[in-house]
């Protein structure tokens, strides 16, 4: 298992710079196995030492791939495959462990597009009033996947949210919901930042 301060989503990239020799060894286990772990939101205290309170729900990583520096420090890069629930957190020794379900995804129950169309059309807002602002933004057009599933967890990975909005939405097992709830956020966020804006 690998907290970290902020949520991965399945189908989304998560590049680690790995240092701590606890999860050196971590990354040595799984390149030697099935090259998968763990990915959960720290809830209180740090990345780096230990010691800290994590949430629940997180996600299953594969490692897709990995450069090893000469001092033993690794660039991974790995992509979120499933939503999963820590069942029972183990000790950590050499590094942090758990007994894990994998999360089954329910269908969306969707009438036509409108819902993709519209999180798809607010997000693409946010990420041009942000781009206004700074902020960085994804290069191309974005386009979500056909499937609400995928669709969802895409939107939630592209959208410039907190790591606690982040986690319900990971949180939320109706994609349906879960598409809803993006909305609702991203709406919130392009008044933000057209607040700001304004504001010059």
């Amino acid at each position: 298992m690998f907290p970290l301060g902020s949520v991965l989503f399945p189908r989304a990239v998560l590049p680690l710079h790995v240092f701590e020799p606890r999860y050196r060894a971590l990354v040595e286990l799984c390149l030697a196995g099935d090259q998968e772990f763990g990915v959960v939101l720290i809830e209180r205290g740090s990345e780096v030492g230990g010691g800290d309170a994590r949430f629940d729900v997180g996600t299953v990583a594969r490692i897709v791939e990995t450069s090893r520096f000469d001092d033993g420090r690794y660039a991974v890069i790995a992509l979120g495959t499933a939503r999963m629930r820590v069942r029972e957190w183990l000790p950590d020794d050499p590094f942090p462990q758990a007994i894990v379900e994998v999360l089954d995804e329910l269908d969306a129950q969707l009438t036509g597009r409108d819902v993709l169309d519209t999180v798809t059309r607010q997000l693409r807002r946010v990420l041009a009033l942000g781009s206004e602002l700074g902020m960085a933004a994804p290069p191309g057009e974005v386009r979500l996947d056909d499937d609400p599933v995928r669709a969802g967890f895409e939107a939630c990975a592209l959208a410039p949210i907190g790591p606690l909005d982040a986690q319900r939405l990971l949180e939320i097992d109706d994609p349906t919901d879960r598409l809803a709830r993006i909305e609702e956020l991203l709406t919130d966020t392009a008044e933000l930042l057209e607040l700001r804006l304004a504001e010059g």
